[in-house]
């Protein structure tokens, strides 16, 4: 995993923030300095944050448990699913339903159905249906799939959540904040770091800086998956080996046997 460097982020824009009347005290320590009326982040401490971040995403990667992304506002949706689907992640970015992390039963429920429509699909069952019937479950299945199709695979709740803009994503902070559950976040200057576990000061509207961040996350994510793959391949191989060699008790029979 290599190092983030404060050139690539001052590239991508990550250091700008927010007007300065729109401050939030709390990033006061992550604040560099002021400029025409906007703060400027510290970009050699977001590099520090982000690097740690990162460390800590990897490590639940390669435990093999997953990383639920959230970022619902237009500018992030795009980026994020490019950079977090091959990463075969969960992620939201249409809308967070209430309840998605605190009442993950019901939301399986959900979930449940749309793979049992599937089915009818598939079985032929829903060609046996009226026209009524089958619409009224197409448009089921699709609403069912806009809501939840991104996290289908979820079957527990995440190891951590990651979240661009916690003012935009406030309830998905708390009902993991409720549930004990890491958070892991791009925090800008107008917002409130209390309560984020891993903090990376960063200018979460800008494209540019949404997509080094998620870059950086991505890679992080993908190392560990790739370690928990050769992890599982080096035991598998270690045990076929093992197999393979007679035991001391065989060898002994073997050789009485000769006798």
């Amino acid at each position: 995993m290599t190092k983030t460097t404060f050139e690539e982020l001052l590239e991508a824009g990550v250091h700008f923030g927010h007007l300065k009347s729109k401050w939030n005290p709390y990033m006061a320590p992550y604040i560099f300095t002021e400029k025409k009326g906007i703060h400027i982040l510290d970009l050699n401490k977001t590099a520090v944050h982000l690097d740690q971040a990162c460390a800590a995403l990897k490590q639940i990667a390669k435990s093999g448990k997953k990383v639920l992304f959230v970022a619902t506002k237009k500018q992030a949706k795009d980026i994020l699913v490019e950079r977090v689907r091959p990463t075969k992640m969960p992620f939201v970015v249409e809308r967070w339903s209430g309840g998605m992390l605190t009442n993950f039963g019901t939301i399986r429920k959900a979930i449940r159905k749309m793979t049992s429509i599937d089915k009818m699909d598939e079985d032929g069952t829903l060609a046996t249906l009226s026209k009524r019937e089958r619409l009224q479950m197409s448009r089921t299945r699709s609403k069912l799939d806009k809501n939840y199709g991104t996290i289908a695979d979820m079957t527990r709740v995440p190891a951590a959540i990651f979240v661009i803009d916690v003012m935009k994503e406030h309830i998905a902070v708390k009902e993991a904040k409720k549930l004990g559950i890491p958070t892991f976040a791009m925090v800008d200057t107008n917002s409130d770091p209390r309560g984020i576990d891993f903090i990376i000061p960063s200018n979460d509207d800008a494209t540019k800086s949404i997509a080094k961040i998620l870059d950086k996350v991505a890679e992080a994510i993908n190392e560990g998956l790739e370690e928990r793959k050769n992890s599982k391949a080096g035991a598998k191989e270690e045990g076929e080996e093992t197999a393979k060699k007679p035991s001391r008790a065989k060898v002994k029979v073997n050789v009485e046997g000769a006798e």
